[in-house]
């Protein structure tokens, strides 16, 4: 059986967590370092306690002579520092990435979103924006795999494949997004000490939050330049979860029939991509602890309009469900190993 060495770098984040208890259970690693900062030679059960009963190595501080030992590199890290660590890679690493840091293919868009000068230019032709329902056939030809943001994988899973089959029109496309408060990370409780965080909804980033550079990138691939949206998250007193919806108009006589009747022959052979039955009303319940990404198709008071909701768990489908996923396609495992 194949058994792949992996290194976790940031495995102390909620991300991280969720991404070490995910590879805990799957029967292809063995998770061989755990690389944090301030909780060095701490044990990572201290974080969780479903890892408690796991043979996981200490907490250790990153060293780039780990990586003789080591398949996979995978960094949910602060943006900007897998960046540097990409430039310790050797010719058998494979860095999968949870972070920004190489989802962006142009660096001057990079610096506008991000507002830091990208430190691995060079690496950006090695690596591939990795939502693996659209470009699973291609992963295993980068050493760099960029997973997806929380919220643009909530939002281009329905919207590209319309937007592809010019089903809908590409114009004044209107993004609402909201996710549970683990999607900020940990430090979000500090940030927000003197707010009323677990009562409240806040919209935040509005009009220019960083997803929109992913959003946008990824929409100019199948559009022209003419086309527009406008994306708006919002932090919710729950957890985990994102619920986005997504509001179009159609294109000529298009229908929400169509419309749904697309995106089910689309994803008919995905399967962590489940189209509800027209007009359902889903929540993040529909997704809780799961890679999946679950679609409905809602009809309005007008004809040329539809509503699409959209939901997913922003740290498993979001983040580390995702990176699994696209780790078990570029080692030609089964796609729902270790996420079921």
């Amino acid at each position: 059986m194949l058994k792949l060495n992996v290194l976790v770098a940031g495995s102390t984040g909620y991300i991280g967590v969720e991404l070490v208890k995910l590879l805990s259970r799957h029967q292809n690693i063995k998770i061989k370092y755990l690389c944090g900062k301030s909780s060095v030679g701490k044990q990572i059960s201290i974080f969780d306690k479903d890892l408690k009963n796991k043979k996981l190595p200490k907490i250790t501080k990153y060293n780039k002579s780990y990586l003789k030992e080591v398949d996979i590199v995978f960094t949910a890290l602060p943006n900007g520092e897998a960046q540097i660590l990409s430039k310790d890679l050797l010719k058998n690493n494979k860095l999968i990435d949870l972070a920004a840091d190489f989802r962006i293919s142009n660096p001057k868009l990079y610096k506008k979103f991000y507002k830091k000068k990208h430190n691995s230019i060079k690496n950006i032709k090695n690596s591939i924006y990795a939502l693996p329902e659209l470009n699973k056939k291609i992963l295993k030809n980068y050493k760099i795999i960029a997973c997806p943001g929380c919220y643009p994988t909530s939002i281009l899973l329905p919207l590209l494949p319309l937007l592809k089959k010019k089903l809908i029109n590409q114009k004044n496309i209107i993004i609402d997004s909201k996710s549970g408060y683990s999607g900020a990370g940990r430090g979000i409780h500090k940030k927000n000490a003197k707010k009323n965080l677990y009562e409240s909804l806040s919209a935040y980033g509005v009009g220019w939050h960083r997803h929109n550079s992913e959003i946008e990138q990824e929409m100019s691939k199948i559009c022209n330049k003419n086309f527009s949206f406008n994306f708006t998250p919002h932090l919710t007193p729950m957890f985990r979860g994102i619920l986005s919806t997504i509001y179009l108009k159609t294109s000529k006589k298009n229908s929400a029939i169509k419309i749904y009747r697309n995106l089910k022959k689309f994803y008919r052979n995905s399967i962590f991509v489940r189209i509800a039955k027209l007009n359902s009303h889903i929540s993040t319940n529909n997704t809780i602890n799961s890679n999946n990404c679950v679609i409905s198709v809602c009809k309005t008071k007008y004809k040329n309009k539809v509503i699409i909701l959209s939901s997913i768990d922003n740290l498993i489908k979001g983040g580390a469900g995702q990176a699994v996923q696209n780790l078990n396609i570029i080692y030609n495992l089964p796609e729902s190993r270790g996420l079921k």
